[in-house]
């Protein structure tokens, strides 16, 4: 098809959804969307078109989606373009909604730009092909200006039985490390003070070239300038095969000491099913070697609970997976069935009032253990790297990626927002819930980089 030009004084709605890579991909568009010659607008009634940047990971998200989807079709004279993960994934029940929405996939943001020239144009543009297209080096305009959000690969090498983003983005494609490297430069440049390294599995990073992520870290860590480094999720499965240069690789100062080490079940035979790789004693192991070497290290892990064929004793291992290794934060997600994965053709499909039942006993479960890990923090003093502000605070996170709480006058919000963000502050614990580190400053000692006080 060939592209349509740009219209002039034409305005875009962007609105992104999902993890990190999307809201990545999200700044992206609002950079190539800009540059094309398009006004950005922040209010949906005021735009010619929507860009809905989309996830499907789960089930109740892919149903937000939909939803959406559905609000921003009803005015038959706006026009829609539905980008990520769920425009690969399902197509047809997206055009059943709205049958004249453009489509382009996750690895084709450069389509973006050309699909919304049609759209405007009366033309309908699909493009759901895979491409290698690198998301590094490109225009793009960031929602917070403390945080650099950098996608280092896109796809996977797992084949779980559960997920869906092999077939959406493929197999596992790495950007070049250079480039990577100076997408780091320029967003700690611009002011960044804190580098999210972000992919599906970035333990995967380098096994399709000649690097890895531990080679991308040293280097990322010797680039000048006072930033932090918070590195993604990494799967047990090929963390395990790199362990002691991963953990090495952590130990750098410049990088959070935060483990985002997915488990999924406590079960061995469920993690059989989950075709996941490894063993619950290989999780184990990869935490402890990391405790070991990195005291106060913060672990995140993610849970499935409902999948096909699980126990009522499957469920209580997944529990005492828990109990032993003792994680920071539970991301806890009910089984959903995901089109075209083996997992929603299996048999012993759990009932939905057992698995909510048991999500909810592990979500308590859960938030004791947080509660208790994160009251061991009272007392402490430290850097606090503000990063955000919301409800009346300052939100910061220290060297374990906590999150500190600094509860500030709605009337100075607005000026002490404007003067700390991405700054350091020297702050006490005074208290935990199940999520945040709740703190006070320390000596009101406030300094502008990443140094200690003097």
């Amino acid at each position: 098809m060939q592209e349509a030009s740009m219209e002039p004084g034409k305005r875009v709605f962007i609105e992104g959804h999902g993890c990190s890579a999307s809201f990545a991909d999200t700044e992206i568009l609002t950079g190539l969307i800009s540059r094309a010659g398009y006004e950005v607008s922040d209010d949906e009634n005021d735009a010619d078109i929507s860009v809905l940047v989309t996830c499907s990971v789960k089930t109740v998200t892919e149903q937000r989606m939909f939803s959406r989807i559905r609000q921003l079709s009803q005015d038959r004279t706006k026009k829609l373009v539905v980008v990520g993960c769920l425009a690969k994934a399902e197509p047809q029940k997206i055009l059943a909604l709205d049958p004249h929405v453009s489509l382009v996939a996750p690895n084709s943001l450069d389509q973006v730009v050309p699909a919304i020239n049609s759209t405007l144009s009366g033309s309908q543009l699909i493009s759901l092909q895979d491409s290698h297209f690198v998301k590094v080096g490109l225009p793009r305009v960031r929602k917070n200006r403390t945080i650099g959000i950098v996608e280092i690969a896109s796809g996977c090498l797992s084949s779980c039985t559960f997920c869906q983003v092999k077939l959406v983005k493929g197999t596992v494609f790495s950007y070049p490390e250079e480039e990577i490297l100076n997408e780091v430069r320029r967003l700690v440049a611009d002011g960044a003070s804190e580098i999210w390294l972000t992919s599906t599995d970035n333990s995967a990073y380098g096994r399709d070239t000649k690097s890895n992520l531990a080679g991308l870290l040293k280097q990322a860590c010797e680039i000048r300038g006072e930033f932090k480094i918070r590195v993604g999720m990494m799967n047990p499965l090929l963390t395990r095969r790199m362990l002691g240069e991963t953990i090495a690789a952590f130990k750098q100062s410049k990088v959070f000491k935060f483990l985002h080490l997915p488990v999924q079940s406590g079960s061995n035979f469920i993690l059989k099913c989950m075709q996941r790789g490894y063993s619950v004693e290989d999780y184990f192991s990869t935490v402890d070697s990391f405790r070991s070497e990195i005291p106060n290290l913060t672990l995140s892990t993610d849970v499935i609970v409902g999948f096909p064929g699980e126990t009522e004793s499957d469920f209580e291992e997944s529990l005492n997976m828990l109990e032993i290794s003792k994680p920071d934060v539970v991301n806890l997600s009910r089984f959903g069935a995901r089109e075209g994965t083996k997992a929603a053709t299996m048999n012993e499909q759990i009932r939905s009032d057992v698995a909510k039942e048991r999500s909810s006993r592990m979500t308590i479960f859960a938030k004791q253990i947080a509660l208790q890990n994160n009251q061991k923090w009272i007392g402490w003093r430290g850097d606090m790297l503000v990063d955000e502000v919301g409800n009346g605070a300052l939100i910061g996170r220290n060297f374990a990626y906590k999150p500190c709480v600094l509860k500030i006058s709605k009337d100075n919000l607005s000026q002490e927002t404007t003067r700390h963000m991405g700054k350091i502050l020297k702050v006490v614990v005074d208290s935990a819930t199940p999520s945040t580190l709740r703190v006070s400053l320390d000596n009101e000692c406030f300094v502008q980089d990443l140094g200690n006080c003097s």
